[in-house]
C-alpha cells in the first residue's frame, strides 16, 4: 500500500503497518491484491505509543501479527473484561516495541516544488535533469533545491533517489525480479541499485519484502 497524508508518503510492504494518529487526513492506494486489517484506538488511549502526532511505518512481529488478527476477529474489545483489557495492553506493548522503518518520503509544501515531486513519483525511471524539471515547474534549479532542503529536510537529489527506491519496493512486492525493480526505478546497474537500497533502508531489496 501507499499511504499519503500529513505532507508525507509512506510505502507499506508486507509485514509492516502504519500508525496514523487521530485527526490526520490521509489516502490509501493499494497495489495488486492486498489483505489489510485495521485497528482503531480511543483518542485518549493512555499508552506512550500514541503520544506522537506523526505517522510512522513499523515492522509487524509474528506476535503482533497474531494479536492484530485476534483483535480483528473479536471486532471490538471491552476494557471492563479482564482478558480483553490484558489483550489490549499486550497489543500496545508490542506497538511500542516495534521497529520504525525508514519507508517515508516527506513532500514539499510549495506548489511548484510539489509539482516537481509529483512528476518524479509518476515517472521514477525518467532521468530529466533537475534544471529541466525545475523549468517545467516554473522555478530555477537553485530555488528547487532550496525549497526541498527547507521543506523536506533533504537535498533534491537524495529525495529523488529515495522516491525511486520506494517505487522499486512496489515492484518487488509484485513478485518481480531485482533487475526489474532496478530498471523501473531508473537504475541501469543492478549492483548500484542494491548498494543504494542498502544504504537507504539498511537491508537488501530481497530482505525488504520477505
Amino acid at each position: 500500500m501507499t499511504v499519503t497524508g500529513d505532507r508525507t508518503s509512506w510505502m507499506i510492504p508486507p509485514g509492516r503497518a502504519v500508525l496514523i494518529p487521530a485527526g490526520i487526513p490521509h489516502s490509501i492506494r493499494m497495489w495488486g491484491e492486498v489483505a489489510m486489517r485495521s485497528l482503531y484506538f480511543p483518542v485518549d488511549a493512555p499508552a506512550p505509543v500514541f503520544d506522537t502526532k506523526t505517522c510512522r511505518v513499523i515492522s509487524v512481529s509474528p506476535l503482533l501479527r497474531e494479536l492484530i488478527l485476534r483483535v480483528a476477529g473479536l471486532a471490538a474489545l471491552d476494557s471492563r473484561v479482564g482478558a480483553e483489557a490484558r489483550l489490549m495492553a499486550v497489543v500496545q506493548d508490542e506497538l511500542e516495541a516495534a521497529h520504525i522503518e525508514p519507508l517515508l518520503l516527506p513532500l514539499p509544501v510549495d506548489a511548484r516544488a510539489l509539482k516537481a515531486a509529483d512528476w518524479v513519483l509518476k515517472n521514477p525511471a525518467a532521468g530529466a535533469p533537475a534544471t529541466v524539471l525545475a523549468r517545467r515547474c516554473g522555478l530555477s534549479a537553485r530555488t528547487l533545491e532550496r525549497l526541498f532542503r527547507a521543506e523536506t529536510g533533504m537535498r533534491f537529489g537524495l529525495w529523488r533517489q529515495k522516491a525511486k527506491l520506494l517505487e522499486s519496493v512496489r515492484v518487488l512486492v509484485e513478485g518481480r525480479s531485482v533487475t526489474d525493480a532496478a530498471l523501473e526505478s531508473g537504475y541501469s546497474s543492478v549492483s548500484a541499485y542494491i548498494a543504494a537500497f542498502k544504504q537507504t533502508f539498511g537491508c537488501t531489496p530481497g530482505a525488504m519484502v520477505t
